[in-house]
């Protein structure tokens, strides 16, 4: 019975470590993202465009970073059960290896020495020769957990490393964006706004679903002819790298509810425009930091809030996959947490939440039937 038990609790570790392989990829598929990032970086400085070429360094930061914690936790996941499962088994096992040693250590005539005789004996050699290559076997096992926890441990720590100095290399990144963007010579506006009428909306409104409503009944002089944004529906890139927090209508722990989705990103995420369109709105509002609203087409708002840095202005046009602004936060803040070895705390480096809200002829409409990107990790 001791065996029977024994040897079911120890499948999860006889079977291949398909996890560790997994964390190995994933973690190798990262290097070589954030290698390629580095590259571009550099590139970047004698670019034409380096606002365009800052953007897509600063993205592919971002996901070979993603792609790298998520290396660390398959390996923090697998070094997690092959531990509960050592833990679970270790006296079993012991026990078990003790008596069988002391069996194959009892001198030959005491082994002959049955309570039930000739037969007796005859069996209890049978077991023991049957069970004796299966103990065996499951040392082998053992063996191999072993050295598959000190690879995992050698794969963390060598990430760690490699993390901690693309963290620097993304925060240059993002600076160097900065800088290009304030130098840059902005091209005139394409279509009319008033500063005086914009201040008194602003005063007027008490929501982001009121400054909404008004801009979608108030379209610009002049809007620029764009592409055919209903094309779209179901293709568009999301903004941003992150989390689905909230779908459409479901409410938050206080029972609120709003008409678009919450992602959860990282401090000073970089925010892009999904489609080309004009800069309806760009600043703050009440108590939804900075906020963005784009027309991609006449009947149709994009709204995002809650960044933290902006990158544009009302007025203005920008193309596809522009950098719109950072989130808020620390420079510093994604270096708090750089290997997750609890699943509970898989995402506890989104602290920032970017809203998104989609609308067409003034109402919201879900947008998660435009993106294409909307699960839920």
């Amino acid at each position: 019975m001791i065996l029977r038990t024994a040897l079911a609790a120890l499948l999860l570790l006889t079977a291949p470590a398909r996890a560790e392989l997994d964390a190995a990829a994933t973690a190798s598929r990262a290097a070589e993202m954030l290698e390629q990032a580095g590259f571009a970086l550099l590139e970047a400085e004698g670019a034409r465009d380096r606002v365009e070429a800052l953007t897509q360094t600063v993205r592919a930061y971002e996901e070979g970073l993603l792609a790298l914690r998520e290396g660390i936790r398959q390996a923090a996941l697998r070094e997690r059960t092959i531990l509960l499962v050592f833990e679970a088994e270790r006296d079993r096992l012991s026990r078990l290896l003790g008596v069988l040693q002391s069996i194959e250590g009892a001198p030959a005539p005491l082994l002959l020495m049955h309570p039930e005789g000739a037969l007796g004996t005859a069996r209890s050699g049978m077991i023991v020769s049957e069970v004796t290559p299966a103990v065996a076997e499951e040392a082998r096992a053992l063996r191999g957990q072993l050295q598959e926890l000190a690879t995992l441990r050698a794969l963390q720590d060598g990430a760690v490393a490699q993390l901690t100095a693309a963290l620097e290399r993304a925060q240059d990144a993002r600076s160097a964006l900065s800088q290009a963007i304030a130098e840059r010579r902005m091209l005139p506006e394409n279509f009319s706004r008033d500063e005086a009428g914009m201040t008194e909306l602003l005063d007027s409104v008490e929501s982001l679903d009121g400054l909404a409503a008004l801009l979608s009944a108030d379209p610009p002089e002049g809007a620029p002819d764009l592409p055919d944004f209903s094309d779209a529906r179901g293709s568009l890139p999301m903004p941003i790298l992150g989390t689905l927090l909230r779908s459409y209508g479901e409410a938050d722990a206080a029972g609120v509810t709003r008409p678009g989705l919450v992602l959860a990103t990282r401090p000073r995420a970089l925010v892009t425009a999904p489609w080309p369109a004009s800069v309806r709105y760009a600043g703050p509002l009440l108590d939804y930091g900075n906020v963005i609203i784009l027309e991609p087409e006449g009947g149709y708002l994009v709204v995002l809030a809650g960044l933290g840095t902006l990158y544009v202005s009302a007025g203005g046009l920008v193309p596809s996959g522009a950098p719109l602004g950072l989130m808020p936060g620390d420079p510093g803040a994604e270096n708090e947490e750089l290997i997750l070895r609890e699943p509970q705390t898989a995402g506890a480096g989104l602290a920032e939440t970017l809203y998104i809200e989609l609308r067409e002829n003034g109402a919201p409409v879900d947008p998660a039937d435009w993106f294409a990107e909307t699960t839920r990790d």
